[in-house]
């Protein structure tokens, strides 16, 4: 099994809209998955179309319920454990013992060996919740726009997972995945060449091109392969989700690098 926890410190990188349509993408390979909304806004719950807050990570890592008991399917092959707006609660926990941070990992013990990947989907922050995705993980994967900003973001958020990684025992795998990706703009080729320079064996091979129907199909409770399926970037992410299962990264000679216009 493996756990990728989908993690960037900054926010208005399209991170949510990344773990739902990666995760939809990857229960349609054929891939059973399992995706626990870490977020106390429960946004991927309710892109996954489970609204009302209902309970879900709150009690497993409030209370002790187990994660198998509060998971739901919300997809053929695609296991969904819902946010609500008391998981923030354990932010407010005034004890810092190490015990505190690794609440989730203590959770996975025994629990969803039946999957073929778990995932994360992280708030954009560096507390507690996050502290905890990092202790229950073996990777990472970075949606980053293609943006300096972005960048400068990356670079620090690398150095934390680094300095992070001492308190582990081992080292986290980690991906980068460029979104909103506009290959005619010379800044976004810009920024994909300087990832390529800095993390070359952490981008994933296909970047997510930029487009509205991403923004909208969450209003309907849909994933990118339900409201457009035929579409340009429902296509991105199914190529995505390959990359990742077969760990593809981008090369020198990957077609996304040139400054050519798309036809």
């Amino acid at each position: 099994m493996r756990t990728i926890a989908i993690i960037n410190q900054k926010g208005g990188v399209g991170k949510t809209t990344v773990a739902a349509n990666l995760a939809h993408g990857l229960a349609l390979l054929g891939k059973r998955v399992t995706i626990l909304d870490l977020d106390p806004q429960a946004q991927l719950s309710a892109t996954l179309g489970v609204v009302g807050h209902e309970p879900g990570m709150d009690e497993v890592l409030l209370d002790g319920a187990s994660l198998e008991s509060k998971r739901r399917k919300v997809r053929e092959n695609l296991y969904l454990v819902p946010a609500n707006m008391r998981l923030a609660e354990i932010e407010r926990i005034q004890d810092k013992k190490l015990s505190h941070g690794q609440r989730l990992k203590k959770a996975l013990e025994g629990q969803l060996d039946d999957q073929d990947i778990v995932l994360f989907d992280c708030p954009p922050s560096s507390g507690l919740i996050v502290i905890n995705a990092l202790f229950a993980t073996g990777e990472v994967l970075i949606p980053m726009l293609g943006e300096y900003l972005s960048l400068q973001g990356l670079s620090h958020l690398m150095g934390t997972i680094k300095n992070f990684e001492a308190s582990l025992n081992h080292e986290l795998k980690q991906w980068i995945v460029v979104n909103r990706f506009q290959r005619r703009r010379r800044l976004a080729n810009d920024v994909l060449n300087k990832l390529m320079e800095y993390f070359p064996e952490s981008v994933l091979a296909t970047p997510i091109r930029d487009a509205t129907a991403l923004a909208e199909s969450p209003g309907f409770g849909q994933t990118i392969f339900e409201y457009q399926p035929r579409s340009a970037c429902a296509n991105d992410f199914s190529i995505l989700a390959t990359d990742l299962v077969e760990e593809r990264v981008m090369t020198k000679d990957s077609p996304y690098l040139s400054n050519q216009e798309e036809a």
